[in-house]
């Protein structure tokens, strides 16, 4: 089974997938590793990737959840998935792939930006994250103010994981 674990920049995205992966003891793969080093700078740079810019990124990923879906792999996924058009490309079977939205509100995702440090995705780039968002309708969504454990509880719960 693959869970994309999906949301805006400093949702938590990074951090409820490990959890969620070491709870399960599955593997983990976080979606940045797969962005080419030019995506990567012109983030960096506070510049928004354009939809030219995502689409190999995406067949990389589509790549790799095939492989772990024909190796019958348990694999949690880190990766914003903003639009619907990107986790249809994404889920390839809906019932070995499942979506688990990290929601919180611009304001709290504005202060956890600020406050990290090591990362190449721009505060700047909040706006652009929350305007490309289309949020799924069917999916598991958990309200990222609550604390980690809690929330990978809560996903192991709705999946009955």
């Amino acid at each position: 089974m693959i869970i994309i674990v999906m949301g805006v920049s400093g949702s938590g995205k990074t951090t409820i997938g490990k959890l969620l992966a070491d709870s399960l003891d599955w593997e983990f793969s976080d979606a940045d590793a797969f962005h080419s080093p030019e995506n990567v700078e012109k983030m960096q740079c506070g510049i928004a990737l354009s939809e030219a810019d995502r689409i190999p990124w995406l067949e990389d990923l589509q790549t790799a959840i095939k492989h772990w879906l024909q190796e019958n792999k348990n694999v949690v996924l880190a990766c914003s998935a903003l639009k619907d058009s990107y986790r249809q490309f994404l889920v390839l079977d809906r019932e070995l792939t499942k979506l688990v939205y990290l929601k919180g509100s611009y304001e709290l995702i504005q202060i956890r930006l600020q406050e990290r440090s090591n990362h190449y995705m721009s505060e700047k780039l909040l706006n652009s994250q929350f305007d490309t968002l289309e949020e799924p309708l069917d999916t598991i969504s958990m309200d990222v103010a609550q604390p980690p454990q809690m929330i990978v509880q809560n996903i192991r719960a709705a999946l009955r994981l």
